[in-house]
């Protein structure tokens, strides 16, 4: 579906799935020897063949909206239409499948998402985190359409990992309201959504969310590096940027600046946003700096 239907190169869908370029240059080849062999036609499912088919096309969907949400500023015409074309074909699952709540999960979190695309950038292009971000900037309207989709989805009584990735945001959008990061509850959705993906990203971003909450004898961010450490083994993660500038950040904040200098340089390397990669670059320099006057 990425390839034939959207256009997306081997190199980008390896990247949605945190897979080698090889490997999935080599698993779309076998997909469409598969197809051929067998003489699977192209054709529109009857309506009772779609729910069987649904999670492989929001997968689908989620993953070319994550290639245009890597244009932040929305410059790069081909990215930013991905990404509307994303929510567009999102919203017609929607209308196709009116009780199939994670279709309105997964249209939750990208518009939630896309609110925020005018606040990743200041005015000189520099990269913004979430953190930092000024929600004065965010899209009001379309977090209010983000609500009630999450909100359609939730009467259904059956959780899924797009709504749980939807609420997830709609948490961290209680800040444009109240002003505070409702920490804990953002822990408690990472919790579950990694007790039923078990997906590596979802335990790395629960443990940032851990960094942000003090539990038991250790600080946040100590039970957030332990929690790191004992992802270090998860080869998905060897080239993931997130993974070493999360890495980095959390050495920096329990004192260790010479090892949070190295993850930071691994960052760098890994990441392709020149607005990214200078942002991680400030951080290395203030880190290393720390690490010299010690």
């Amino acid at each position: 579906m990425l390839q034939v239907v959207l256009g997306l190169e081997a190199a980008q869908i390896a990247s949605a799935f945190l897979m080698s370029p090889a490997a999935m240059s080599q698993r779309l080849v076998r997909a469409k020897t598969k197809i051929r062999q067998a003489g699977i036609p192209f054709h529109i499912p009857e309506r009772e063949q779609m729910p069987e088919r649904l999670e492989a096309v929001l997968d689908a969907i989620y993953a070319a909206f994550s290639e245009g949400w890597q244009d932040p500023a929305g410059t790069d015409p081909a990215r930013r239409e991905l990404a509307e074309e994303a929510i567009y074909l999102c919203r017609i699952v929607t209308d196709l499948l009116p009780s199939e709540p994670e279709a309105f999960g997964l249209l939750a979190l990208m518009l939630y998402a896309e609110a925020r695309r005018a606040a990743r950038r200041n005015p000189a292009g520099e990269f913004v985190p979430l953190r930092d971000q000024n929600t004065a900037l965010w899209d009001t309207r379309m977090i209010d359409h983000a609500e009630a989709a999450l909100l359609h989805a939730s009467r259904s009584g059956r959780i899924g990992r797009y709504q749980l990735e939807a609420a997830i945001q709609s948490a961290h959008v209680e800040r444009h309201r109240t002003g505070v990061t409702n920490w804990p509850a953002i822990l408690t959705l990472y919790n579950a959504l990694f007790a039923i993906t078990g997906s590596p990203v979802a335990a790395l971003n629960r443990a940032l969310a851990l960094a942000e909450v003090a539990i038991g004898p250790e600080t946040g961010p100590q039970a957030a590096l332990h929690t790191l450490d004992d992802l270090a083994a998860d080869p998905r993660l060897l080239d993931y940027q997130p993974y070493w500038a999360a890495r980095a950040d959390l050495l920096a904040r329990t004192g260790h600046p010479s090892e949070a200098t190295q993850a930071f340089e691994r960052a760098i390397a890994l990441e392709h946003d020149p607005a990214v990669r200078s942002f991680l670059d400030r951080r290395r320099a203030a880190v290393s700096l720390v690490a010299t006057t010690d």
